[in-house]
This record gives C-alpha cells, structure tokens and sequence, in this order.
C-alpha cells in the first residue's frame, strides 16, 4: 500500500536551524505505514513545558509530543509537538547534527501516531530496531549506539 500524507505545518518557535517542509515530510513518509493527516508543531521550551505538564504530568518540556487521535475512513489523524530548543540541545549534548536528530525524533513520533511503544523491553527493542533502520536509509547512523 503506498500511504498518502496530508502534511500541515505550524512553526511556534523562534529557535534557529529547523527542519523545512521538504525534510519533515521526507522523514514522515519513511515512518509511514498508513495513510496519515498529521500536523507537526514546532514550538519553544514554554509552550512544550506547558503540554508535557498538561498531558503527561511532567512539568518540563520534552523533546517531541504524540498526539493520537484515531483512524477515519482509514486516514490516521494525530500531531506531533517538537521542542525546537530542547531538540537543539539534546543534539549538540549527544554531538549528533542537528538534522540527525530532528529525523530520529520525527520518525520516533510517527512510529507512536501508529502504536507503537516502549514501555516494555520487548516493545522497546522492536520500535528501536525499526527506527535505526528507518534511519539508516536515510544515510543517518543508529542514534542509540555509543556516541563518537
């Protein structure tokens, strides 16, 4: 099955470098497994602090936000909220490009949009195999290996 994707994008944040919509879209697709509506929101540390509070209960923002909101007509409809500045540092923390990481964190999202999970080490290990693969077709080195 060849997915479709409807693709809206909303740009929140004043930090630097983020991805254009060619390379969010591109990431998107190599996750996708169906097809999918998905908004993805780029947004500041307050913003992201305030929906991690709100939805998980953990007040501090976090790097990317699933939102899942179900299947119509076969179209799976969800958002993803990336914490641009949060992103920035986890990459320059782990000495990853910038663009490496925001591609692991978009196909980390898409994967959770589709069910999957890890929160047990059975689902963990199966949706941490598919996103270095994933990623690795996309030229990008496994991002839980030892960092150089």
């Amino acid at each position: 099955m060849n997915a479709t994707l409807t693709l809206n994008l909303q740009r929140a944040s004043r930090s630097t470098e983020q991805p254009t919509r060619a390379q969010l879209r591109r990431w998107v697709m190599r996750a996708l497994e169906q097809s999918a509506q998905i908004t993805i929101r780029l947004v500041d540390r307050p913003e992201g602090q305030a929906l991690n509070r709100e939805f998980r209960g953990l007040d501090h923002p976090t790097n990317v936000l699933t939102f899942v909101y179900g299947s119509e007509q076969g179209i799976l409809h969800g958002d993803l909220v990336l914490c641009a500045p949060v992103i920035k540092a986890e990459a320059r923390a782990q000495n990853k490009p910038l663009q490496h990481h925001y591609a692991h964190l978009v196909i980390h999202g898409v994967l959770h949009l589709q069910g999957y999970d890890h929160l047990r080490t059975q689902q963990a290990r199966r949706m941490e195999a598919l996103e270095i693969l994933l990623l690795k077709t996309l030229g990008i080195p496994d991002p839980y290996g030892a960092q150089p």
